[in-house]
């Protein structure tokens, strides 16, 4: 399988994230909340889903919430094949830390990384 994004891997609705957000929480780190679906999701079609939550209030510029969302979707893009399927949404719950870009990068490719770990079926 190609390590691709379509957009039958991310979630669009309100009910999607809603019915994701109620359910397992996966892992808590420093930024981020993973919470995923429980049993079986009626829009579930192949393979894990992502939906991502980044507000204003926890990271203030637009380059820094993109550069947040751009680093998480390459992550689950790399690790959807070996993730149970299941509907997974990444919650920033914190104030993002003012460093620049490229260590913002790592910090969060980082968290990714190990909240992913956490994942078991």
């Amino acid at each position: 399988m190609r390590a691709s994004f379509p957009a039958t891997a991310r979630l669009h609705s309100p009910t999607e994230y809603a019915q994701s957000l109620k359910g397992q929480r996966v892992g808590r780190g420093a930024l981020f909340v993973v919470t995923r679906s429980r049993g079986e999701d009626p829009h579930q079609t192949e393979g894990a889903r992502l939906g991502l939550i980044v507000p204003k209030r926890f990271a203030n510029r637009a380059v820094t919430r993109n550069t947040i969302k751009r680093i998480l979707r390459e992550t689950f893009r790399h690790k959807r094949e070996g993730l149970p399927n299941a509907a997974y949404v990444f919650r920033l719950h914190s104030k993002v830390p003012l460093v620049s870009l490229t260590a913002l990068k790592q910090l969060v490719r980082a968290e990714a990384d190990t909240l992913f770990s956490k994942v078991r079926p």
